[in-house]
């Protein structure tokens, strides 16, 4: 006795609860179902350029990422140490480019400017390149950061 009070307890609740969304304008799972769902070829579709641009930062970043650590770019003055600062300095700026969307002004919200951005990365390869034959280990440094700053940043744009 005591179990079925408490089911249609539960059912009336749930009806009123149900009401009360619907007061407010809020549809239910049950309403929605009339609503079309998009296939995942329809999504594809619909979104083509965020999918090539996120296929484009992340080819990118990893032509230039794994294998700038394994080059021969000369001696430097911290031996040993370098490619553990090139790792942490990508890591870590990375890290911090995952909260930048957080910031309101920061935000960039237009598909063509993060269609810009991401293809603007491009010219992170000829500045590994003349950074690693003609330049200093702080400009490898440098450029490792930026790219590990605007890896995380443009690709959680495009989420």
């Amino acid at each position: 006795m005591v179990k079925h009070f408490h089911k249609k307890a539960a059912l009336e609740g749930s009806k009123t609860i149900v009401a009360d969304l619907a007061a407010g304008g809020i549809q239910t799972q049950a309403e929605k179902v009339d609503d079309e769902r998009m296939t995942n070829k329809q999504l594809l579709l619909e979104n083509i350029d965020y999918a090539f641009d996120l296929f484009l930062i992340y080819i990118l970043t990893l032509s230039i990422f794994p294998g700038l650590l394994y080059e021969n770019t000369g001696t430097h003055q911290l031996g040993t140490w370098y490619p553990l600062v090139l790792m942490a300095m990508y890591n870590l700026l990375d890290l911090i480019s995952r909260y930048i969307p957080l910031v309101e002004c920061l935000k960039i919200e237009s598909r063509k400017g993060l269609m810009f951005a991401t293809h603007a990365r491009i010219l992170f390869i000829r500045s590994f390149y003349f950074a690693a034959k003609y330049g200093d280990q702080g400009w490898l440094i440098m450029l490792t950061s930026l790219l590990g700053l605007t890896n995380r940043k443009i690709s959680s744009a495009h989420l």
